[in-house]
C-alpha cells in the first residue's frame, strides 16, 4: 500500500515529518515601500522569525526584509527578485519558504512552481502554530476548523512538483488538489462535523460558566501580546505550572485557577492566548468562544513586554482585539509593565515617572516578583471597594437585567408591583456602571 495512504491523517504527515531531518526554512518580509505601517519591517521581520522557531521542526537557514515599490498579482514579488532568491534558496538547500503577509493562492503556486519548494504565508504558518500547541478537545476542534475554513479559499490547479516531495507540511496545504469540487465539497462536510461537535463543547462551558456566576467569586482574565509574559506572571500569581516558555504562542488553551488575595477574598484569575498582529480571520472567528471568558471578566489584566521596543504598537494591537471582541468600556483594564529586569537601568528610572501617579499601571517582572504585592494589593482594593444600596424598578419586559442581578448576587430583596419588579440591590460603582451598559 502506498506510503501516504499508510499515513494519510494528519498525525501521520506530522510524524513523518518530524522522523527526518529538520526542514530546512527561510523568511522572507515583504515591506511595501509606500505603506504607511506603524511597525518597522525589521521588527515585522523578527517576529516572523520567532513565529517559526515556535515551532521545533524548522531550521531557519535565513530571513531578510523584501522592499516592494508595488506587489506583483502572478508571483508577489518582482521578477529579479524572484530569480535571486531561486538561487540563494538553492544554494542553502531551502525546503519550505515563509513569507509573513498575504499570498495570494496564485501567487503561492506561481512561486512554489518557480522556486521548487514549500511555500507558507503568515496564516498558515500561525495556523501551524496553533495545531501544534492546541491540546484541549475544543482547542483542537477550533484549529481544524479555521484550517479547513482557510485551506477551502486555496484550492487550486496540481502542483505538480510537490506532489512526491513531502507530504504536506501538518493538514495546511499539502500535495496539489487535483479535484477541486471533490475536495471542497469534502471540506464543508467536515467543516459541518466540526461545528457540530464545537456547539456541544461551547454549550457544555457554558454551563460551567453559568454554575461559575452562582459563585460570587470575581473573574480577572489575562490578556497581552504573545510572550509577552502572562503564563510567567499566571503562575506567580497562583502557584499554577502552565507552560510558560520564551516563545510565541507558548500558551493556546485558556486556564482557571483560584487565588487568595492579601485580603483574604478568593478570586478566578484566567490565562488566555496571546494575541498578534494580523491575526488571521479565521482564528478570531473560530476562538471567539475561547477569548469569551474576557467578555465575563470583572478586571482585565493587559500584560505588556515593556522591554521590547514596539510595546506601544503591541499594546494597541491588543486594544483593538479587545474591542473588536465587544469588551465593555466600564471593565476596568490594569496595565501591566513586565519583564522590568529586560530594562535598562536608565530606561527604567524613565518607566518609573512614567507610572508614577497612573492609578491602573503596574511596572512588574513576573520573573523576579518584583512589584507582585502591589499588583495583588490593587486588586483586593479593587473588589473591596465600597457597596451602596439602590431600589430599582424593572418592567416585566427586562428579564434581561434582572437576570444579571441575580446572576451578580446583589439582590438583597425584590417584589413584583403593577410598574414591573421592584428590586433593592446593594452593589459596587463598578457594578452599577456594567449594569448601566446592558
Amino acid at each position: 500500500q502506498d506510503e501516504d495512504d499508510l499515513l494519510g491523517s494528519r498525525e501521520g504527515k506530522r510524524l513523518r515529518d518530524t522522523a527526518v531531518a529538520a526542514t530546512r526554512a527561510y523568511v522572507l518580509h515583504p515591506a511595501l515601500k509606500s505603506s504607511s505601517a506603524r511597525r518597522l519591517p525589521e521588527h515585522g521581520l523578527a517576529e516572523a522569525v520567532a513565529l517559526a522557531a515556535a515551532l521545533p521542526e524548522l531550521d531557519v537557514q535565513g530571513s531578510e526584509v523584501v522592499r516592494l515599490s508595488r506587489v506583483n498579482p502572478g508571483t508577489l514579488l518582482g521578477s529579479g527578485k524572484v530569480a535571486e532568491l531561486k538561487d540563494r534558496f538553492h544554494d542553502l538547500k531551502i525546503d519550505l519558504v515563509l513569507i509573513d503577509g498575504s499570498v495570494s493562492p496564485v501567487q503561492q503556486r506561481n512561486l512554489e512552481k518557480e522556486w521548487g519548494v514549500k511555500l507558507l504565508d503568515r496564516t498558515s504558518l500561525i495556523l501551524e502554530i496553533f495545531a501544534d500547541r492546541a491540546r484541549t478537545n475544543e482547542g483542537v476542534l477550533q484549529v481544524e476548523l479555521a484550517a479547513l475554513s482557510y485551506q477551502r479559499t486555496r484550492l487550486v490547479r496540481a502542483w505538480t512538483h510537490l506532489e512526491r516531495q513531502r507530504g504536506g507540511f501538518g493538514f495546511v496545504g499539502g500535495p496539489g488538489e487535483t479535484q477541486i469540487e471533490s475536495d471542497r465539497r469534502a471540506i464543508d462536510d467536515q467543516v459541518i462535523r466540526l461545528k457540530r461537535q464545537l456547539d456541544r463543547v461551547v454549550r457544555t462551558r457554558e454551563l460551567h460558566r453559568a454554575a461559575r456566576r452562582k459563585v460570587p467569586f470575581p473573574l480577572v482574565a489575562l490578556v497581552g501580546y504573545t510572550n509577552a509574559g502572562k503564563s510567567t506572571l499566571f503562575n506567580r500569581m497562583t502557584g499554577a505550572e502552565v507552560l510558560a516558555k520564551d516563545m510565541l504562542f507558548a500558551t493556546l488553551d485558556p486556564t482557571m485557577r483560584g487565588i487568595v488575595l492579601p485580603s483574604g477574598r478568593k478570586i478566578i484569575a484566567s490565562d488566555t492566548v496571546g494575541f498578534i498582529s494580523d491575526l488571521p480571520t479565521q482564528l478570531v472567528a473560530a476562538f471567539r468562544a475561547t477569548l469569551e471568558e474576557v467578555l465575563e471578566a470583572d478586571l482585565i489584566l493587559h500584560v505588556r513586554d515593556i522591554s521590547h521596543p514596539e510595546s506601544a504598537e503591541q499594546a494597541q494591537d491588543v486594544a483593538d482585539i479587545l474591542t473588536s471582541l465587544g469588551v465593555k468600556p466600564s471593565v476596568p483594564v490594569y496595565e501591566i509593565w513586565n519583564k522590568l529586569d529586560l530594562v535598562a537601568p536608565a530606561a527604567r528610572a524613565a518607566l518609573a515617572v512614567n507610572a508614577e501617579g497612573r492609578s491602573n499601571v503596574f511596572p512588574i517582572s513576573a520573573v523576579t516578583g518584583e512589584g507582585i504585592d502591589s499588583l495583588l494589593a490593587a486588586i483586593s482594593r479593587a473588589f473591596d471597594e465600597e457597596k451602596s444600596e439602590r431600589t430599582l424598578t424593572l418592567g416585566f419586559a427586562e428579564g434581561r437585567k434582572r437576570a444579571w442581578l441575580h446572576e451578580e448576587g446583589v439582590v438583597i430583596a425584590e417584589e413584583d408591583t403593577e410598574a414591573g419588579h421592584r428590586i433593592t440591590v446593594r452593589w459596587t460603582a463598578r457594578q452599577e456602571k456594567r449594569y448601566r451598559d446592558l
